[in-house]
């Protein structure tokens, strides 16, 4: 997205908006549903927009849980993400707060990530999906 609007993520979010940022709109992002061999990712809120959770219904969906105190470690002071300008603390609490029933609701599997390497989310998520 930087490369297509020539500005960094930080700037086009301050300018434009949270709206500006693509949620699982357009043919791109939604070429990996329902394909038997590919994954689709989503992030920056996707499943906040019902057009994607829509998309979404019947297919495997994987929610990686984060706790406030993971998460605040993650993000740091939250330079470079506007959303999380003024107590970084209270902003991801509110976040959580506000999208967690709305990822677990889409999600068909829920997987904590507190305290664990990727390579161990993997293999649970594996695991229960075997």
């Amino acid at each position: 997205m930087e490369r297509t609007e020539g500005r960094e993520i930080s700037e086009i979010f301050v300018d434009s908006g949270e709206a500006h940022f693509p949620r699982g709109r357009g043919p791109g992002r939604r070429r990996g549903v329902g394909h038997p061999r590919r994954r689709a990712v989503a992030g920056w809120g996707a499943v906040l927009d019902p057009a994607t959770r829509a998309l979404l219904q019947g297919h495997t969906v994987v929610f990686l849980r984060v706790g406030l105190s993971e998460a605040v470690k993650r993000v740091g002071s939250g330079v470079g993400r506007p959303m999380l300008l003024g107590n970084v603390r209270s902003r991801i609490k509110a976040l959580l707060d506000e999208r967690t029933p709305i990822y677990e609701a889409a999600a068909t599997l829920a997987v904590d990530t507190d305290g664990r390497t990727p390579d161990e989310v993997a293999a649970e998520i594996q695991e229960q999906l075997a």
